[in-house]
């Protein structure tokens, strides 16, 4: 996987004060790569579509 900046994106809610945000690789049809955007070169989760999707409801439902 690359760690092109092009290809990450991050949420346009998270405003421009570089606080706690996650940045989401686009263009994996069979995966989601997960940073943080604080730490681009650190360690990256690999998450399935499915676990992905699970996650953003449950944030959107406040159940995180």
């Amino acid at each position: 996987m690359r760690n092109n900046p092009e290809t990450w994106r991050k949420s346009t809610y998270s405003g421009g004060g570089g606080g706690n945000c996650l940045e989401v690789a686009v263009g994996h049809p069979t995966a989601v790569p997960v940073r943080d955007s604080k730490h681009p070169h650190g360690p990256k989760l690999t998450l399935r579509p499915e676990a992905w999707s699970a996650f953003v409801e449950a944030v959107v439902e406040v159940r995180i």
